[in-house]
């Protein structure tokens, strides 16, 4: 059975992890037969009223990725490569605030340490990385400069113009499609950067996922 690590960053798509696309990441690996590992850093950050927009008390990112863990999940910090097959990145905000600061710092975005030293082994074991909506651009910067790879944010011009300042190669996609980059081992999809709707995003995360799960080593 492969296990995937599910990086998770936060719960709710204004400060946190999309719970839509976390939880269709989670059904395109369960029904695959993956074991799912559940990870986000420990991390503190500003928290978002999402029914009404306001900024929220400081909160925990760890804590708040509990939720949709149901509890079982572990601190990035102390995951190592070796315990999984690959990682899969939901996008909403958390991926663009708490994982990294692109959503505040643009190309000049800084990613999380522990997020940082996971993704880095992880890819220099070998071990393929999923990534959907804005999650990717945390992928450009930290790949960008030195491979090159071939991302997808979707079609937004000035986002996808960042990722390729950072050195990655945008490719134009729809929601239901992903992006496969095979020498580097990364997949991505636009999910909720273009979908109007879970189910619009499903088709895309679903070949995400599959296409990420492709690329583990037999």
């Amino acid at each position: 059975m492969l296990r995937v690590a599910l990086v998770l960053s936060g719960c709710g798509v204004q400060d946190g992890a999309e719970i839509h696309e976390s939880v269709l990441c989670l059904v395109a690996l369960q029904q695959r037969g993956a074991e799912v590992v559940y990870c986000a850093p420990n991390v503190e950050f500003q928290s978002v009223n999402h029914l009404t927009g306001a900024a929220g008390e400081t909160r925990n990112v760890l804590v708040e990725s509990a939720r949709i863990a149901r509890g079982k999940i572990r601190d990035i910090a102390g995951l190592g490569a070796s315990e999984v097959d690959a990682a899969v990145l939901p996008g909403g905000f958390g991926a663009a605030k708490n994982l990294c600061t692109f959503a505040s710092d643009g190309a000049g975005c800084r990613v999380n340490e522990a997020t940082a030293t996971f993704l880095r082994a992880l890819h220099a074991a070998g071990k393929p990385i999923g990534a959907a909506c804005i999650a990717p651009a945390l992928l450009a910067k930290l790949f960008g400069s030195e491979l090159h790879p071939e991302l997808t944010i979707g079609s937004d011009a000035g986002t996808a113009a960042a990722l390729e300042s950072m050195g990655a190669k945008h490719v134009t996609a729809t929601a239901g499609q992903a992006v496969v980059d095979r020498k580097n081992l990364l997949v991505t999809t636009p999910a909720y950067m273009c979908a109007a709707s879970a189910a619009a995003a499903w088709p895309g995360i679903d070949a995400m996922v599959k296409q990420t799960l492709a690329l583990v080593p037999r």
